[in-house]
């Protein structure tokens, strides 16, 4: 009985030991890549679709036999808008969890306190957002626009006679690096175009910050003073009592126009949009463009939602950030299926020149040399669906400039990635 016993034991823990291998062997050929998005804080609102994008994006990519040959799998973490944190978790994706690329991010702080983790152990991150240049690191590929494919056409445009010809602008922004660089971009381009600075206010408020009524209030008083556009760099869920206020206090489109930089549908989407019909948003992307590789993106969006039972499955939007987070996954895929590689230096040097048929209707490339994709630029009215109309747009890509021409110095700086320390 003893020896039967032992026997048995002996096979049990044999065959668990086997199981233990095939599991190591099993977790061996998969190839872990980081999703590092705020999905709770005031930026949840805006980052959670970015990681559920990424999601389905990997489960594409694996449904079509993966990155040689190997299945993608996600190593999510939720650094809470909280900036820090992010530089935290970023460190722990690549030295614990082993990460071969990140994708994330959404507001410049999170990107600027995980970058010096990135170039110290040379991880690579891909960021989907817009944002304000001043920046070109050999260890980031920034799928999102400079500010010349989105912040200066979107002023160019409120100059115009079709954006209103306005002669004074209200430059309203969440208090950190983007608003205020961006801003100190736009006031110079303002400057060059002979705008006075008793033209311009700029005003800032806390991340998450709730009350707008007296800013809303002033924004009517200085637009007293002659034709009058605001340009709104607030971000996260700060974006639906800023606009709720503008509703209040019946402030028009017609009156004053907002152009906003970071508002899509997303943000849209928990605000009744009809008394805000003819603002504007600037971006390289909308739902509401017409073309077969959307109208699939849209589709597949919808699908995935519904089929994962994801929070009002039933209204999901995609937006210009979600479009960057899968073009820039599905560019990083190719990048390392050509490199036979996810070695980081093999796969920076694979992505120079990839290009990508991307949902907004144009062939996007990212540039040989300085880390930025290609983009066209668009710029779309509220509709009262909380889609948007694009009334104007490029009809090419825009290579990016991330050293802009609008701060002094800049054309010395060279036009390649460069480490930020």
């Amino acid at each position: 009985m003893k020896r039967r016993s032992l026997i048995k034991a002996f096979t049990l823990s044999a065959s668990i030991a086997a199981m233990g291998l095939s599991w190591t062997i099993q977790a061996a050929e998969t190839i872990k890549v980081g999703i590092l998005h705020s999905l709770s804080g005031t930026m949840a609102i805006s980052e959670t679709s970015l990681k559920d994008m990424a999601l389905m994006t990997i489960d594409q990519i694996n449904a079509k036999g993966g990155v040689n040959g190997k299945m993608l799998e996600a190593v999510v973490v939720d650094p809470a808008s909280n900036w820090p944190l992010f530089a935290e978790k970023a460190r722990q994706l690549i030295t614990q969890d082993k990460v071969a690329v990140v994708f994330g991010c959404w507001t410049s702080v999170s990107r600027k306190s995980v970058l010096p983790v990135f170039e110290e152990l040379n991880g690579l991150l891909f960021y989907p957002v817009q944002y304000e240049g001043e920046e070109m690191s050999p260890n980031v590929f920034y799928t999102g626009a400079a500010p010349n494919q989105q912040a200066i056409p979107a002023v160019e445009y409120l100059m115009s006679e079709d954006g209103g010809a306005a002669k004074r602008y209200f430059l309203l922004g969440t208090d950190y690096v983007y608003p205020r660089t961006t801003n100190k971009i736009l006031r110079a381009f303002l400057h060059s175009k002979g705008v006075a600075d008793k033209d311009i206010e700029e005003v800032y408020t806390p991340f998450g910050h709730s009350d707008y009524q007296t800013i809303v209030a002033n924004i009517k008083k200085f637009s007293a003073g002659g034709k009058t556009a605001v340009i709104s760099t607030v971000n996260g869920d700060s974006n639906v009592p800023f606009y709720k206020e503008l509703a209040n206090q019946g402030l028009k489109a017609t009156d004053v126009p907002v152009v906003a930089f970071s508002v899509g549908e997303e943000e849209l989407r928990g605000i009744d949009t009809k008394p805000l019909v003819g603002n504007l948003a600037a971006w390289n992307y909308f739902q509401s463009v017409e073309n077969k590789e959307n109208t699939k993106f849209v589709a597949d969006w919808k699908a995935y939602a519904k089929a994962k039972n994801l929070p009002n499955a039933g209204t999901v939007v995609t937006n210009d950030p979600m479009e960057a987070t899968y073009v820039g996954i599905n560019m990083w895929a190719q990048a390392a299926n050509q490199a036979k590689s996810t070695d980081v230096d093999k796969v920076r040097e694979a992505m120079a020149g990839q290009t990508f048929a991307a949902p907004s209707g144009y062939t996007l490339t990212m540039d040989k040399t300085n880390h930025h994709l290609h983009k066209p630029v668009m710029i779309g009215e509220i509709e009262d669906n909380g889609q948007f109309n694009v009334v104007w747009q490029t009809k090419e890509p825009i290579r990016a400039q991330p050293w802009s021409p609008y701060i002094p110095g800049n054309d010395k700086k060279p036009d390649h990635a460069v480490k930020s320390n």
